[in-house]
């Protein structure tokens, strides 16, 4: 199956470990949730369609981006108007 994965694949076909939504998420359902698959590989979803496309990124890629947050790199998103 894992060979079979790819980036806009519908989220409900992937074999996900449960889908989890970060705590401060936004009350109104919209919120990304990521789930982790049995290759290691972690998934990412819109929550407000749950078999919409997911977009797969390697453990590699996510630790990046998370340190990245972590040290402040994307703060810049949090000052930008919503829409």
């Amino acid at each position: 199956m894992a060979s079979q994965i790819h980036n806009g694949m519908s989220a409900s076909a992937l074999p996900a470990d449960g889908w989890r939504k970060s705590r401060h998420s936004n009350p109104d359902g919209s919120c990304m949730e990521v789930a982790v698959l049995e290759s290691g590989a972690v998934a990412v979803r819109n929550s407000r369609f749950p078999d919409g496309p997911a977009l797969v990124y390697t453990p590699a890629e996510v630790r990046a981006f998370l340190l990245g947050v972590k040290d402040g790199e994307f703060d810049y998103l949090l000052d930008r108007p919503a829409r």
